[in-house]
């Protein structure tokens, strides 16, 4: 049976699949989501206690602004799916979208002479063809049929968290095979009801493997399920730490001031810069140095991060620029003062019978150790991915090269959204999406092969130089000026504000590009 062929087909409704169905409506795609539900890993990821780590008001979409936009307090995980869902059923997306349907391969159905992958000089291959390019399989209702579509153009929106898990490795016979306990990641802790996440921390002496956001919700969450004396302390083995914020106020200053307005960002290296705004970079960071050591100041001053050894030796910059700042929750350290939290510095560790051995010969005793150890997105991706474009994921920074962080320069007929991160993805994924619908109706066309991996190579140089946490793909110091390159590849006016105060000192937002 031939393949069902259609122009568009979009993998993921997340928040990034959402968005490019909606910018690609008028060609009606196809929209396969391996689950039932919408809301990627806000609705498969989450804990009872996840919340977003942005106020509404930088966390929404351009024409769908929150109910109570101005609220100061961040919004749950259930709240959030309830705006997804509304902007879903507001923009009629949903009736694009497949449920339960499962992709598990792409297959090059096009001409491979179109595509130089060796980089050089040549055009991008036209984006709607009129002939199939891809042809993908389907699994539906978690069956052994496998249905075939074919499209002339995919936009792949499955995202770097969730689904596979990143797993440890560990010398033989010190993996949690022996460990007498129970072991799992944090994506199997997110499948639990309330009931069973209780059965599993109450009066059990919990390893939580991790300093992230993932990592300290758990943490938070296992000590509140041990109030009273019979109650067992959660121990957090950190490798690496990071700076984290209690709140977006920095000594009675807003956060925006120091990294969000184009002020601010001046400061800072963006690709394509001239060499005088090199030298201006360069003379002007002293300032940028004392915008980092005054946050560090305030978050020293107001949370205990030396009382706990948890003070990073890199400077807070570099995580922000690496888009890995967390919001700790209020009350993690009142539950760290009452001995509910603990904290173990390690930089390798394994299991034993009993627990977990460090290298420094103390070991931990532990009922339950959970790996908050992250996510294998480009393994997701190599999963579907046909070679030889599979490898061309790799790349020596570490981070795929897509050019305005969607389209990779030498994998034809694809698009990437939600790849790329910002201290919004939302905000990002629905820009990148807006200047995806227009390249697919042809407003502009696509520099040569060598020009977009310039351009991208010369973003991660720029990351790479800011900060040691660069196998990210973060544009955080430099995302208005990475828009205003959008913005102005689209035909639209960069500087979007009212006048050149606001230009110069308010934040940049979605609502700034309606």
């Amino acid at each position: 049976m031939a393949p069902v062929f259609s122009k568009i087909g979009i993998i993921g409704a997340g928040v990034s699949g959402l968005a490019a169905a909606k910018q690609l409506a008028h060609h009606n795609p196809l929209v396969f989501e391996a689950s039932d539900s919408i809301g990627g890993v806000w609705k498969h990821c989450s804990y009872s206690s996840t919340k977003l780590q942005s106020l509404r008001c930088d966390y929404e979409f351009s024409d769908f602004p929150w109910p109570d936009r101005d609220s100061t307090s961040f919004p749950s995980y259930t709240e959030i799916l309830e705006y997804l869902t509304s902007y879903a059923n507001h923009f009629d997306v949903l009736k694009f979208v497949r449920f339960n349907s499962k992709v598990v391969e792409i297959r090059f159905v096009g001409n491979r002479e179109a595509t130089d992958l060796t980089g050089k000089p040549g055009d991008y291959p036209t984006i709607l063809p009129g002939h199939p390019v891809w042809e993908v399989a389907v699994q539906t209702n978690h069956s052994d049929t496998i249905e075939w579509y074919a499209f002339e153009f995919l936009v792949v929106c499955i995202g770097k968290y969730g689904d596979v898990p990143k797993i440890p490795e560990f010398p033989r016979n010190k993996g949690p095979e022996i460990f007498q306990g129970k072991v799992l990641h944090t994506i199997d802790y997110c499948k639990l009801q309330k009931e069973e996440t209780s059965q599993l921390l109450e009066g059990k002496k919990v390893v939580v493997i991790g300093f992230k956001k993932s990592a300290i919700d758990l943490a938070l969450e296992c000590a509140e399920e041990n109030q009273g004396p019979e109650g067992q302390p959660c121990t957090m083995v950190v490798r690496t730490l990071h700076w984290t914020v209690p709140h977006y106020w920095i000594w009675g200053l807003p956060f925006y001031m120091f990294y969000s307005t184009r002020s601010s960002q001046f400061l800072h290296e963006k690709p394509n810069q001239s060499f005088l705004r090199t030298l201006l970079c360069l003379l002007l960071s002293p300032m940028r140095r004392g915008a980092s050591k005054f946050i560090e100041s305030y978050l020293l001053w107001k949370l205990p991060l030396q009382k706990y050894g948890l003070k990073p030796d890199h400077p807070f910059e570099e995580d922000y620029a690496s888009c890995q700042m967390a919001i700790m929750p209020e009350n993690f350290f009142s539950e760290a003062d009452k001995g509910k939290i603990l904290f173990k510095r390690a930089s390798n560790w394994w299991f034993s019978k009993e627990g977990i051995e460090f290298d420094d010969n103390t070991k931990l005793e532990a009922d339950v150790v959970v790996l908050a150890t992250g996510y294998d997105g480009k393994k997701k991706l190599k999963a579907i991915l046909p070679e030889p474009y599979r490898t061309l994921l790799e790349y020596p920074s570490g981070i795929m090269p897509l050019y305005r962080g969607t389209i990779h320069p030498l994998v034809p007929n694809i698009a990437f959204v939600g790849y790329l991160e910002s201290v919004s993805n939302l905000h990002t994924s629905e820009l990148r999406s807006i200047w995806l619908g227009r390249l697919v109706d042809e407003k502009f066309k696509l520099p040569s092969a060598e020009k977009m991996i310039e351009q991208t190579t010369k973003e991660m140089a720029v990351t790479k130089r800011t900060t040691r946490f660069y196998k990210r793909h973060c544009i955080s110091t430099f995302s208005i000026n990475h828009s205003d390159e959008i913005c102005e590849e689209m035909g639209w006016n960069s500087w979007r504000k009212k006048n050149w105060i606001s230009e110069a000192f308010s934040p940049y937002g979605s609502q700034d590009y309606i």
